[in-house]
């Protein structure tokens, strides 16, 4: 898996956690793969301005005046765009730039069906993406199969959700994990998630209509039966449009949708705000817990086992159900002048990219160390990247916009 994309054969990386949550170079023999059911990088820039999000009133879009502006020197009318210009892929439309990120709600855009037909689309690897690969990289893991969480997934695995984005390919949907934000401890309205969610790498820009779905068919119901499901079943804790992403300058630059190029930096920061106004609560306090991220996460010989979560679903899987992977991490280096990754045995398929690795400190709390990000196409294991310095200044920037908000 290059960066878990929308499901298809080639996958990123795709997360499951248990109920409990704990969280190369190789000669890899076999092609990786996006597993991601959804989006590529987005952006790093801190000192890009705040994307308000449009609100849905009387059939109109209440955006700032800057960021009209912006959109019209793109020559992007929001009206148009709300009526399905943004449909349009083309090159001079398909904004890329930090700066240029502007999601507008669009209100009912994500019902129950187009929730449930997302999908990753289809992404081969050639074995020669990986051909150069050197480093510290240890023996491939022993698959492990993931094991579906028991419902409700709100109970067991609170942070856990799906990101639900447009691309050229259609719709798509990721994993992401709600976490902390130091700028408003309790409070949280940020999401975590792989860059390929976000944002499509060095031969694109951002995704389209980025929403966030906490605790996703919370009741755990089949395929079958979410075909008459309501939306308040689907999405029992609502739709969250995502006003402001970030991801890794070296994603934007470097990430594509095979091969490992960017995946030691395909990690993103998603600022979600309601769909519909409600009583006010941020999305933490709607879903009553949000994790911390490790930054300074131990080295692989020091962690006893990372718990991996997400919505698998390329097959066997459907993306309708929770699932976890546990196991003890390896390292895989894709280059020698990029951070080592972590890497498990893991079965999940595309559509689990961005679900968060958990792993339990020595204080016995759980904490973000990790997302899914590539995978082989013949699953069996998991990679995704050590969170550094490069990781704590995307989530600083996300932060720090909206600090006293």
């Amino acid at each position: 898996m290059r960066s878990i994309r929308p499901s298809s054969t080639a996958r990123r990386g795709g997360r499951t956690r248990r109920t409990s949550p704990v969280l190369t170079a190789v000669a890899l023999a076999s092609a990786l793969a996006l597993t991601a059911t959804a989006c590529e990088s987005g952006d790093t820039d801190a000192s890009a301005e705040t994307s308000a999000t449009a609100a849905a009133d009387d059939g109109k879009l209440k955006i700032p005046d800057d960021i009209k502006d912006r959109l019209k020197e793109h020559g992007i009318d929001l009206d148009k765009w709300k009526n399905g210009a943004w449909k349009d892929w083309s090159k001079d439309d398909w904004l890329r730039e930090a700066q240029d990120y502007v999601n507008p709600i669009i209100e009912g855009l994500w019902d129950p069906d187009r929730m449930r037909d997302a999908e990753e689309p289809d992404q081969e690897v050639d074995e020669s993406d990986i051909s150069g690969d050197q480093g510290v990289t240890d023996p491939t893991p022993e698959p492990v199969r993931a094991e579906a969480i028991a419902p409700s997934y709100h109970a067991n695995a609170p942070t856990a959700g799906k990101v639900f984005f447009d691309s050229p390919e259609g719709t798509m949907v990721c994993s992401a994990t709600v976490v902390q934000d130091p700028a408003n401890p309790g409070k949280s309205n940020m999401v975590w998630t792989a860059g390929h969610c976000v944002h499509a790498g060095k031969k694109g820009g951002w995704y389209r209509n980025i929403a966030f779905v906490p605790s996703y068919n919370d009741a755990g119901k089949s395929a079958k039966e979410l075909e008459t499901a309501t939306k308040e079943e689907v999405a029992p804790y609502g739709v969250w449009w995502g006003d402001w992403a970030q991801t890794s300058d070296q994603w934007i630059e470097q990430g594509g949708s095979t091969g490992g190029d960017g995946a030691s930096y395909d990690f993103a920061v998603i600022h979600v705000t309601p769909e519909k106004d409600g009583d006010g609560k941020s999305l933490e306090e709607t879903v009553g817990s949000a994790l911390p991220v490790d930054f300074d996460a131990p080295a692989v010989p020091e962690v006893e086992e990372i718990t991996a979560i997400g919505y698998p679903a390329a097959p066997p899987y459907d993306g309708q159900a929770l699932y976890n992977c546990q196991d003890e991490p390896g390292r895989l280096s894709l280059s020698a002048s990029d951070p080592t990754m972590y890497r498990i045995g893991c079965s999940m398929t595309a559509g689990s990219s961005g679900g968060g690795w958990v792993v339990t400190g020595s204080d016995g709390k759980p904490a973000l160390v990790s997302n899914t990000s590539i995978g082989p196409v013949t699953s069996g294991w998991l990679a995704g990247p050590r969170l550094g310095d490069e990781a704590k200044g995307v989530y600083d920037a996300v932060s720090g916009k909206f600090a006293g908000q």
